[in-house]
């Protein structure tokens, strides 16, 4: 399971190493980095790897608040303060939790709890946005636009100009070839197998060195310059 990045901003020492010290009692979390004020922070180019940021308010120079305006990419901010008037500030800049110095660890294990359900309802509507958006695609049949989830999608097989869709019961000729339909990001679990055919890799069953199974004993050869894109 993918550990929680966090950083810490906090400029009195000795809050430092008493948050550092709680965050590594959890093992779900994994420090990226610890600063003592703002402009530290702001000196790194990327936050990519950053979840989770526990952020002193009452910072030198930038402030907490200030600094967490220029970060909104980091998901998550735990404030930290010895204020607990700035409490309403907190929220207004978007932090999910607002801890209070001096802070025990049975207080930051609620923050972690919290922290917890956030992602795990950020990663059930991320799923179930790709559910809605990423599974389906339109085609255009006839004076119809047909629905198709990408999931029942068995293969596909280029005709020159034209891409067949392959379903268990149905086929559907689209006009595209089928390099242009797998640079649709749509299309990012298909492999390329052959230049004539694309597959879905949780439909493999098996293969071997010239051909490929799919789950409905459906075979396919397997195109020699393409057999390094199979790795099951």
């Amino acid at each position: 399971m993918k550990k929680i990045g966090v950083i810490i901003v906090e400029d009195d020492e000795l809050d430092r190493l008493l948050i550092t010290s709680f965050v590594k009692r959890i093992d779900a979390f994994e420090i990226i980095d610890i600063y003592e004020n703002a402009e530290q922070v702001l000196e790194r180019n990327n936050f990519d790897d950053v979840d989770c940021m526990f952020l002193d308010i009452d910072l030198p120079g930038i402030s907490g608040l200030a600094l967490r305006e220029k970060l909104k990419s980091i998901s998550i901010c735990v404030f930290i303060t010895s204020h607990p008037d700035y409490a309403v500030d907190s929220f207004e800049a978007e932090a999910l939790d607002f801890l209070v110095k001096p802070i025990h660890f049975n207080r930051f294990e609620k923050t972690y709890e919290r922290i917890n359900d956030y992602l795990e309802l950020s990663n059930k509507a991320e799923l179930y946005d790709n559910f809605l958006g990423n599974d389906v695609i339109f085609i255009k049949v006839g004076n119809k636009e047909i629905k198709i989830k990408l999931h029942e999608v068995l293969y596909l097989e280029g005709l020159k100009d034209y891409t067949q869709i392959v379903l268990k019961e149905k086929k559907y000729c689209v006009l595209s070839n089928i390099g242009k339909i797998l640079q649709n990001e749509k299309f990012k679990t298909f492999i390329r197998i052959h230049r004539s055919y694309a597959v879905q890799k949780s439909m493999i069953s098996s293969f071997d060195g010239n051909e490929l199974e799919l789950n409905e004993n459906i075979k396919l050869p397997i195109g020699r310059n393409f057999r390094k894109n199979i790795d099951l």
